[in-house]
């Protein structure tokens, strides 16, 4: 592994020695040109790259998995489990190298799991290729253990800093913080390692716990260069990082946040939550949709998580909490593409070959419902007239739907869910408007502040109240 400045920097800071008491675990910098050997027993996914947030309750830990086989893993979750959580999952994954271990900052919530990743993969697995760490020590006994297995296992430590570059197989990496000098007085959020993966024409924002400075810095720096298909909030969802200008320069597809479904910090926060919605951009919450990961062939992203839930930024919390470490595989949620996010039903493609306007429906228990008329087109400014962009249903089996607790989305994952009571008799039509109103058999208020569905094209989305897609109607 080599970083692109022409002088590597390896990890040697006296604070460290002093509090870690590791004077021999750093690399020597005539080292810093040689690439470790990658172990990793990992099949390529037909060429695709692979990034998992791993359900670590209020912590973060991103696997990523390049279509080599190369492995990166970025932060290890929090201290109070040790790194159970994420050393059983790189295990369920067969994971049997890292190498690149990557610590956005030292924190205990980031760094928790690093010594016993590290005692692990050097003593019953196949090695630590390098580890990654922004610089700025930390004074806690979960920072000691980490640096005393780096001595112990006498793994190679680079300090990392903008401008670095570390190489990843066939995907680009770019470290686009901490800057030099360090900003705000050596703050450790505000100088976290920042990420941004590129594969293909797909990437992925890593921001660690960057803060409002460190977010202002990179916007300055940057701008446009930040653009990435998927961000992950920073700071758990803090409302101290992903400020309107961060997101805005992002411009992300997709947000992920990582943290506790029941966080004594309130993550996420209700501003970040709304800064989302504002742009319409589907959010996935590790708390409500457990693991969740990526699948990029370089064009387009597979959406993938264990649990299907609300991705409505405004809904979030409506969604069953999922415990870190729950086992169990990840479906199919959504397509991520050059037009946005389309949803899918779990383990399908949500394609329809042929390009043109597809429906679907599915009988059940009480009827068939059906699509009769899509005005996604409101007249004048659609955002003055939401009531008249509607999209009108009609029950066309022989015996009444009851509607209640089923959900309408559109591509971008913007959901509404019907009342409790409503019913659709045979032959019956309901007109679902944007905007707000006031409830009746005939008609129903999805209370958008925004417009829903795109003049360009979009997809309607039905599903019933246990989640079985019954309709699907695409139009152009």
């Amino acid at each position: 592994m080599m970083f692109s400045r022409e002088l590597a920097r390896v990890f040697l800071l006296v604070a460290v020695v002093v509090l870690a008491g590791c004077a021999g675990a750093l690399s020597d910098p005539e080292s810093t040109g040689a690439t470790p050997d990658s172990g990793a027993d990992i099949e390529p996914t037909n060429g695709s790259l692979e990034v998992h947030y791993i359900n670590v309750g209020q912590s973060v830990s991103t696997l990523v998995i390049e279509p080599d086989g190369e492995t990166m893993l970025v932060d290890t979750g929090h201290y109070d489990d040790d790194g159970e959580h994420v050393l059983e999952y790189l295990r369920r994954h067969d994971v049997e190298r890292i190498d690149h271990l990557v610590t956005s900052h030292n924190d205990a919530d980031h760094i928790g799991g690093n010594a016993a990743i590290i005692d692990y993969y050097e003593t019953e697995a196949d090695g630590i290729g390098a580890v990654y760490d922004p610089g700025i020590a930390a004074n806690t006994l979960t920072y000691d253990e980490y640096l005393d297995a780096v001595e112990e296992h006498d793994v190679t430590l680079y300090e990392t800093r903008e401008g670095d570059t570390i190489s990843f197989g066939e995907a680009t990496v770019d470290v686009l913080g901490p800057p030099e000098p360090y900003l705000e007085n050596e703050d450790r959020n505000e100088n976290s390692i920042v990420l941004k993966l590129t594969h293909g024409e797909t990437s992925f924002m890593l921001s660690g716990d960057a803060e409002s400075d460190q977010e202002a810095y990179l916007v300055d720096a940057y701008g446009d260069e930040l653009r990435s298909t998927v961000l992950k909030a920073g700071h758990h969802g803090s409302s101290s990082s992903s400020s309107g200008a961060f997101i805005d320069a992002v411009d992300p597809q997709v947000a992920v946040v990582s943290s506790a479904h029941d966080s004594q910090y309130g993550h996420p926060h209700d501003e970040v939550l709304r800064r989302f919605a504002d742009r319409s951009v589907p959010t996935y919450w590790t708390a409500t949709h457990g693991d969740i990961v990526f699948v990029s062939d370089g064009t387009n992203v597979s959406v993938r998580t264990q649990r299907d839930a609300p991705t409505d930024p405004r809904s979030l919390r409506e969604g069953n909490p999922v415990e870190p470490g729950t086992a169990g595989d990840v479906a199919e949620r959504a397509q991520i593409g050059s037009g946005g996010a389309v949803a899918v039903t779990d383990g399908g493609d949500g394609t329809d070959d042929s390009g043109s306007s597809d429906t679907e429906t599915a009988p059940n228990s009480n009827g068939t419902l059906a699509i009769a008329t899509i005005n996604a087109d409101a007249a004048d400014d659609d955002r003055e007239n939401l009531n008249d962009e509607y999209v009108v249903f009609e029950n066309t089996g022989t015996e009444t739907l009851d509607l209640s607790g089923w959900t309408v989305e559109d591509e971008a994952g913007k959901r509404y869910v019907v009342p409790d009571g409503a019913t659709l008799a045979p032959g019956e039509t309901l007109t679902l408007r944007t905007g707000s109103g006031t409830d009746t058999e005939g008609e129903l208020y999805w209370g958008a502040g925004s417009p829903v569905w795109n003049n360009d094209g979009d997809t309607v989305i039905v599903a019933n109240a246990t989640g079985d897609r019954v309709l699907e109607e695409s139009y152009e």
